[in-house]
Formats: structure tokens, sequence, C-alpha cells
């Protein structure tokens, strides 16, 4: 039986549009416009699939005056990505729109709040496919097969890389031209839901990168009105992505600010409908208006309900006031404790002050353990072991001296997050290009080594309260020797000491004075115990090294 379903367009400026459809063999259907700047038609459809489009007379200022232009339905929540038309796809069942019929398993397991989080980055295509086979790998349903691995690695927290539809079969992401869709290159919705249920079956939230600073350029809203949601122009040429959206404009007649409205339609269906758990805001530099960041943080949040949801800003350099007391976002990528650990661990910098500052993000002005995330490299950087490589620095000095990296970001004041591949030593160069991790590295003795002391760390992280919290105090400091000491702790006598050395010499017998507590030790990335006597320990400490002694 048939059902009558509306089909809608938000143009409040556009004089006339049209539906066409399969439904129609694509002639045109008359829409009626109503004062609050939509046009509607309703069609009678029987349960099933249909593609579609608007044709509408564009008010853009590259196209002729009223010049009719076919768009894809800004709203669309699925796309037919093989055909170059991109027509929107309509899903009817029971007699309503739907985006699938995915029903939902492990909403009820229970998630780590935030200052718990371990994250991992991962992009979807290059996530997978590097095995030692020809197979192509790739999709949503391949990073399924993988969350065993990560589940022994410890993480529980995964941050996509863009997956709004994008034009093209690969990219990053950050050039998203249809916001409701699910990039259809990796898998069908029902996939992307099923990968997200399945994180949440294993007690992983899922943070969605959202790009929302600008569009890919040829997106519905551009074609439809492009000064109506765009900036005319950029506003940083030199930082330009692409049409960036107006979150200032304000339209009197319908008393909306339209960009806000159709970003926050977006964010709120994401979390409804997808079950997304936080966002990291791109470029939010770029976007650089706290007004609309703090209306979306509140919408994120409403949506949310009682789950948790963390809202991280990218914005670099990274600024306190985007998250303290009146600041929107809940944390920031911490990028300065990328640049001064890189410098630090290749041994082009001993700066006592910087390294504290960056550990101990409250010197910064940040006020909590959640304002921060910070990691040793991400998608915008090149990886450590590249990075160390290009300072001539191979092999077994390499992975020492990205343990000594680990062991930094993970017992820090903050957030850790871990780039894929870097858990077991990838080296590829940053690229925009196709580049899968090499999975077959894991074969090498180095290479397990190192991920077996990422394995060991995340689960300390995890685990130990003391390392959830913004208390730290670095009580050991030898400019000579380049050794740091700190400690962090939480009231409930929780303690994690760490013991680093920033020279290439090995340290025999080195004594930490003022050790904060007498007693046994367990030093936890060689598994020993070691006695605290009279507020001092002694231990070896090798070149690059860092000791973790947990209170027992």
């Amino acid at each position: 039986m048939a059902s009558s379903i509306e089909f809608k367009l938000f143009a409040p400026y556009n004089e006339k549009a049209v539906l066409i459809g399969s439904f129609s063999d694509w002639k045109e259907i008359p829409m009626n416009k109503g004062e609050d700047g939509f046009f509607r038609a309703t069609v009678d459809l029987e349960d099933g699939s249909y593609q579609y489009k608007f044709r509408v007379q564009s008010k853009s200022w590259f196209f002729e005056p009223n010049q009719w232009v076919d768009v894809t339905d800004p709203y669309a929540t699925d796309i037919d990505g093989m055909s170059s038309e991109e027509n929107a796809i309509a899903t009817i069942k029971d007699g309503d729109r739907i985006v699938d019929d995915y029903v939902w398993m492990h909403d009820d397991k229970p998630l780590p709040a935030d200052e718990e989080l371990v994250i991992y980055e991962m992009h979807v295509a290059d996530f997978s496919g590097g095995e030692d086979d020809p197979k192509e790998r790739g999709k949503y349903k391949h990073v399924i097969e993988k969350l065993d691995y990560l589940c022994e690695l410890g993480i529980n927290a995964i941050e996509l890389m863009p997956v709004k539809e994008y034009p093209g079969d690969y990219s990053w992401g950050y050039n998203p031209r249809h916001f409701f869709a699910a990039e259809s290159s990796y898998g069908s919705t029902k996939e992307l839901k099923h990968l997200i249920d399945e994180c949440h079956a294993r007690g992983i939230r899922v943070i969605m990168d959202g790009v929302y600073n600008h569009s890919e350029s040829s997106a519905p809203l551009t074609q439809i009105d492009h000064d109506y949601w765009y900036h005319h122009e950029p506003r940083d040429p030199d930082n330009n992505w692409g049409p960036e959206f107006n979150y200032e404009h304000y339209d009197e007649n319908l008393d909306t600010y339209p960009a806000r409205r159709f970003i926050g339609d977006c964010v709120r269906f994401w979390i409804e409908e997808y079950h997304i758990d936080g966002i990291r805001y791109d470029a939010a530099r770029q976007i650089a208006n706290y007004d609309f960041m703090h209306w979306m943080v509140h919408e994120t949040k409403q949506a949310a309900g009682s789950k948790p949801f963390y809202n991280i800003a990218e914005h670099i350099p990274e600024t306190t006031s985007i998250t303290n007391i009146d600041g929107p976002m809940d944390g920031c990528w911490h990028d300065s404790f990328y640049h001064t650990v890189l410098a630090h661990i290749s041994g082009e910098a001993f700066d006592l002050e910087n390294l504290k500052d960056v550990l101990d993000p409250k010197r910064q002005g940040f006020m909590g353990a959640t304002n921060i995330v910070n990691y040793l490299t991400n998608h915008d950087h090149n990886r450590v072991m590249a990075e160390l490589g290009d300072r001539g620095i191979l092999d077994e000095a390499a992975f020492r001296r990205k343990k000594l990296g680990v062991a930094l970001v993970m017992t820090a004041v903050g957030i850790p997050m871990v780039w894929m591949g870097e858990e077991f030593g990838e080296y590829k160069y940053k690229t925009i290009d196709r580049a899968k991790i090499d999975w077959t590295l894991l074969a090498g003795e180095l290479n397990q080594g190192l991920l077996a002391y990422y394995k060991g760390l995340i689960g300390l992280r995890k685990n130990n309260r003391a390392l959830h919290t913004a208390n730290i105090e670095f009580f050991h400091e030898n400019p000579e020797a380049k050794v740091i000491a700190y400690t962090r702790w939480n009231d409930e006598g929780s303690r994690v000491v760490i013991v680093a050395n920033f020279s290439d010499q090995f340290l025999a017998g080195y004594t930490i004075p003022n050790f904060p507590t007498d007693g046994t030790w367990h030093e936890w990335t060689s598994n020993y115990d070691v006695d605290a006597v009279d507020s001092n320990l002694m231990t070896d400490l090798g070149e690059y090294e860092a000791k973790v002694f947990v209170w027992q």
C-alpha cells in the first residue's frame, strides 16, 4: 500500500523549486513554497528505495540569475555513490522514511568516562588492507575484524577520520560534500552502525571527526544560495579548504541562523542515528565563533542524554580559552605536546620548563585533565619513526626513544591519543594519498616489543586512577644528567612515579631523592619490585629511557 511521503527543501530566497526522481521517471513534480522558507511536495510511494533530486532556480553568484540547477538534497542520508549524478536515496519502510533498518544490540553497555579514555585515531580506508595478502579491505566491516586487536591493545575509544560522503573514492574526508550521508566507499549505513555497535559491545566509545568550518566546493548548499549559508570569500586565504560556513549570518525574516541550523541538525542526526560518543571539531581556530560552539556543544549534550559525550577542538596552536570556564569545548588537541616531546626524544632540545609545561598543562593555563588530548603524532604530522629516521636515529635506538615518548604520553596530565600503526612502529611519511598501515611490520622483534610496551602502559593509564586526575608534581630535576622525575596521584592512595632520562648516557645506580613514599614500588615496564628507603630510590636508567614506578 502506498503512503504519502513528504519531500522538502529549505531555500527561503529561491524563486522556484521542483522535485525529480525515479518515482516520476524524472519528470518534474511541482513544489509549493511556505512562509517558513520550505518548498514541499508529497508523493505516494510503496515501500522501497527511490532516487531523487531537487531542481532549483539558484541564487548562487557563480550561476546566471535564477538559472535552473539540479541539486542533491542537503539532508540526504544516503547517496548513490556509484553514479556521477549523486542522486539522493529515499528509503521507505512501513510507510515511513528511514535511513536503514539496523537494530542496535549493545546500547545498554557501560562506556568509559571522559577521564578514562585512551583514544585511537584511524582512517577507515588505510587501517586495513596492508596485511600479508592481496585483499584490498578498507571498509567499515574490516575495522570490525580488527576490534579484537584493538581490545588487546587496550584502547577504549576510536576517533574516525571523517566518514561523511565526499567526492571520489579516496580522501582523508576533510572535503565533505553530503553532511548527513555516510561515506559509501567504506560500506553501507548499516555497516557503519554495526561497527559502532560492535565498539560499544566492547566498551569502546566512537568519536567522529566533524568538519564544520567548511564544505567541499560543490556541496548542495553552495549550489542553492551560496551566500545564505557561506561567507562570500575566504576570510583567511592561506588557510582555506573550501566554502566557509557563515555562523554570524542571521536571517531576521525567519529568525534563524541558517548555517548554525544546518550544522546543528547534522550533529543531532549523527548522535541520534549513529549513536556516536564524541566529536572532534576540525579547524576550530578557523571557525572562530565561540558563541556558535557553545550552542553546538549544548546541542550535543542534549542529544546524547545520559551518555558521556566528549567535544574536542582542533585549535592549532592550542588555546586555553576554548576549554576553560567560558570556553565552549571539553578538550582540545595539545599540539605543543607533540612538538616538545619530539624535540626531547630526538635529542634536539632539553628544556625542563618546556617539558614540564606540556606534561602539566595547568602550567599553560588549562584547568583539568580532560581539557587536553596528548599525542606523539596524528594524521597531520609525520610518524615518529619517520621523524627519528630523518635525524639519523634508526633501528633499536629509534624504538628506545619511541618508548620514552610513549611513557610520557601515557603518564602526562591529559587524555592520550594514538595514531593508527604508531603502536607497532609504522614509519611511512605523511601523505594525502593511499597509505595503508603495514601490518607485516608486526613480524619484527622490535615492533613486537614496542606493541607490548604500548599495551602495558595503556593498561596502566586506563586502570590506575592516579593517571585520570590533574595531579602532578615534579620532585626531581637534574639538568646536567638530563633527568626528570614526577609523580601522579589521587585521593584514594594510588600513586605513579615516572623517572625519565633524556641523555645518551647509561646512568648506573642512579639515586632519585625526595621519593614520594618509602616502601615497595613496582617497575611497570620491566615488571620487578624495588624499595624506596629514606626517601631515596636507586635504579639503573638506560639512555633515553623512562622508568614507571607504581605504588603497591
